[in-house]
């Protein structure tokens, strides 16, 4: 069987080196290991890797790093001290595939992996009752309005400006620019591009897309 490529993106350098050592088994190979986001992409992994990341890192954290891991092609699994129902909603719904705690056995861990690189999805037993209702938080999310500055940034999105164009377009940063995006859909539910685009159609704010 083909080994499991494998990332770590964990500032901790104890838990960062535990995991690297314990992935490193027949079956996986760990092909990089970062303190941060932005480290890692600075190694650009090819496309395709299963990453393992914290979510309290500097820099990218919380959903805004799992989304960034996922735009860049990788699919993100979260291992963090962090556990609620919170947390693991946003970071499923920036889309990772799979989320377990720091108490999680390596037994379990590398389980998680197999599921994800086979191209499923894996919550630790000990979270998955938080999912439960999950269909109702998403439902109690799309009703909170969004502020003005997000439906600018809505629009612009509807009319096909990329991250960069949208933070020139409003003199902001293109941090500010994902972190507006993280928000609204955290509010919608609504993750993907052509998803937010019907949103903004839906909310009357879509822009016409302007021709390149």
């Amino acid at each position: 069987m083909p080994e499991i490529p494998v990332c770590v993106v964990e500032d901790h350098p104890l838990y960062r080196a535990a995991l690297v050592r314990e992935l490193s088994v027949p079956g996986f190979c760990v092909e990089a290991s970062a303190r941060s986001v932005e480290e890692f992409l600075a190694y650009r992994v090819p496309p395709g890797r299963v990453v393992i990341l914290d979510l309290k890192l500097p820099g990218a954290h919380d959903a805004a790093a799992v989304l960034t891991i996922c735009d860049a092609g990788h699919r993100a699994m979260v291992v963090s001290a962090h556990g609620t129902q919170s947390d693991v909603l946003a970071a499923m719904a920036a889309g990772a595939r799979a989320y377990l705690t720091k108490e999680a056995e390596a037994e379990e861990i590398l389980r998680a992996v197999r599921v994800v690189a086979d191209g499923g999805t894996y919550v630790s037993p000990t979270l998955a009752s938080l999912l439960l209702d999950s269909s109702r938080v998403r439902d109690a999310r799309m009703r909170l309005p969004l502020s003005d500055r997000e439906r600018e940034v809505l629009s612009l999105l509807a009319a096909g400006e990329r991250d960069q164009e949208i933070a020139d377009a409003l003199e902001i940063s293109v941090r500010t620019v994902r972190s507006h995006l993280d928000r609204i859909r955290e509010k919608t539910g609504r993750r993907r591009r052509p998803e937010l685009t019907r949103l903004a159609i839906e909310e009357g704010i879509a822009r016409p897309q302007r021709e390149r």
